[in-house]
């Protein structure tokens, strides 16, 4: 199966940073091949560094929208 939105709530949580940082290797890599869009809810900042698109919320309300552009 090849979903077009994968809803993921936390997938680093408890995961030491080496396997954080291959969870999300996979998910880009999947994103670039499947075109499989992932929507992702984190506390963790090491994911957001290999976000394209971060939006914060605070007390339910959108406070910053950014893209940052692929290296």
């Amino acid at each position: 199966s090849r979903p077009a939105l994968i809803l993921a709530d936390e997938p680093t949580a408890n995961l030491d940073s080496k396997t954080a940082s291959e969870l999300m290797d996979l998910l880009l890599r999947i994103n670039h091949e499947d075109r499989t869009t992932f929507l992702i809810s984190t506390h963790d900042l090491r994911i957001t560094s290999k976000a394209q698109r971060i939006l914060n919320i605070k007390d339910g309300k959108l406070v910053s929208d950014s893209r940052q552009t692929e290296a």
